[in-house]
């Protein structure tokens, strides 16, 4: 009788429902859709080397991810409360665990993940500046660039829910079309079809081969994160416990789509061994099948893409502190709500102005892309463990909960792909040792705070 009164399961909110179910499912497309897709699969094909076990990586990468929303979409449709797996860690195994996750989320994987896809965006700019007028920006103008996506992006969010779903509409709409308009002008071109079969297999086949499977599905799941992120905003969405789960099916499909699609226009014109060696294999690609005019297409794509990217990111992020601060496990004003515009304008103004400092120190090294990912992997992929099995841990200490949406295959399904996130861990363990650890331990590091905060 207890979940009468506990309002994470009721549709009680302080917030507007301004975002219906379109809006719901273009925050999940734009929020996976980024830098991934032109960037993951040249290092996915390093580790494997052979186009069945490319294809393998991104299946696996695909099925446990729709696996992995089915689990969310029964926690959102019982608990439509904004924060995501914040609100189920914490239901599920109280503050401490949830406030981890915020924390480590806030100070280093999130916010560092909008700072490194503004930088992005804007050292494509400069390049297709350089390329179409041979205009060429320095360093300084690069970080200016990423810094200003950062605001304006922080800015639309503070007027309004409605006014940041029809902009992620518009995004999402035209991620769509740039990335279809590549898979187009690769297949339309000449490519060649023996591509996908050389080679099809490795000649022997070893425990090596495993863990390089085990160690490109870092990359994959990369390309495919962010489709949670209509959960950030569930408060925000009309008929949630409807419309949120739909979003999450609707948006991974399509998204499964066009990346398994964009993969196969890529190998279509580019070669088993210069593919693994292609750090922007959209760019190749499109060079190939288009000439010099191809290279400046993909650099517009790539903008598109990842300027809509960090909007989605900014948007949905900024509801997590925003309840960790309600629950009195954040910056106090970060729970504020505006007057007019019913958004949490203090929680994503922090967020913003962190997310810039972010910016300044990552422009000054070089860092690499693979080292940022094996870098949250594990730490990653702890919480997600743990989220995942909450569905089983809810459905023991709330057995009166509602349940509009139910996890297919119950309990089999979520035991088996708790296995394989497990199994996963160990195998990020083994292939990004450091990283990994270094990811946890700065993690931890949300315990001092924590401890003060409690006493």
């Amino acid at each position: 009788m207890h979940v009468i009164h506990n309002k994470n399961f009721t549709e009680e909110t302080n917030l507007t429902r301004g975002l219906g179910l379109p809006s719901a499912v273009s925050i999940v497309i734009s929020r996976i859709i980024g830098s991934g897709i032109f960037r993951t699969p040249g290092p996915i094909m390093a580790l494997v080397g052979s186009t069945l076990l490319f294809g393998s990586v991104w299946i696996i990468g695909a099925v446990i991810t729709i696996f992995a929303a089915v689990c969310y979409a029964e926690l959102v449709a019982m608990m439509p409360r904004s924060g995501g797996p914040y609100i189920y860690l914490k239901e599920a195994y109280g503050p401490l665990i949830a406030f981890l996750r915020g924390w480590a989320m806030f100070f280093v994987s999130e916010t560092g993940a909008i700072a490194a896809v503004a930088l992005v965006f804007a050292e494509y700019t400069q390049a297709s500046l350089e390329i179409s007028s041979g205009i060429y920006l320095s360093h300084a103008y690069v970080v200016i660039i990423a810094l200003f996506v950062i605001v304006f992006h922080t800015f639309i969010n503070c007027f309004g829910v409605k006014l940041s779903g029809v902009v992620q509409i518009i995004i999402s709409s035209s991620k769509i079309i740039a990335l279809g308009y590549i898979i187009t002008a690769c297949f339309v071109k000449n490519g060649n079809v023996s591509n996908f079969y050389a080679p099809l297999l490795p000649e022997q086949f070893t425990f090596t081969h495993i863990l390089g499977i085990g160690a490109a599905l870092r990359y994959a799941f990369f390309a495919f994160s962010g489709w949670e992120g209509a959960t950030y905003v569930a408060e925000e969405v009309k008929n949630p416990r409807k419309n949120l789960p739909m979003s999450l099916l609707i948006g991974i499909a399509c998204v499964l789509i066009l990346y398994m699609s964009a993969n196969a226009a890529y190998l279509f014109q580019i070669p088993v061994d210069t593919f693994a060696i292609s750090k922007w294999i959209a760019v190749d690609a499109l060079q190939n099948a288009l000439g010099a005019v191809g290279a400046l297409i993909v650099a517009y794509a790539v903008m598109i893409n990842t300027f809509g990217n960090v909007g989605t990111q900014v948007m949905v992020k900024a509801r997590t502190w925003h309840a960790m601060a309600q629950d009195n496990l954040f910056f106090s004003w970060c729970a504020q709500v505006h007057d007019t515009y019913k958004t949490p304008n203090n929680a994503i103004i922090m967020q913003g102005v962190w997310a810039g400092v972010l910016v300044i120190f990552a422009s000054i090294y070089k860092n690499s892309y693979e080292a940022v990912i094996d870098y949250f992997s594990a730490t990653g992929t702890i919480f997600n463990i743990l989220t995942l099995s909450s569905v089983i841990v809810l459905r023991r200490k709330y057995p009166e909960a509602v349940r509009p949406f139910k996890t297919w295959g119950y309990p089999a399904t979520v035991i088996l792909i708790v296995l394989f996130y497990v199994i996963y861990l160990i195998v990020t363990l083994i292939t990004a040792f450091i990283p990994s650890l270094l990811g946890i331990a700065l993690t931890s590091t949300g315990l001092i705070y924590y401890w003060i905060k409690i006493r």
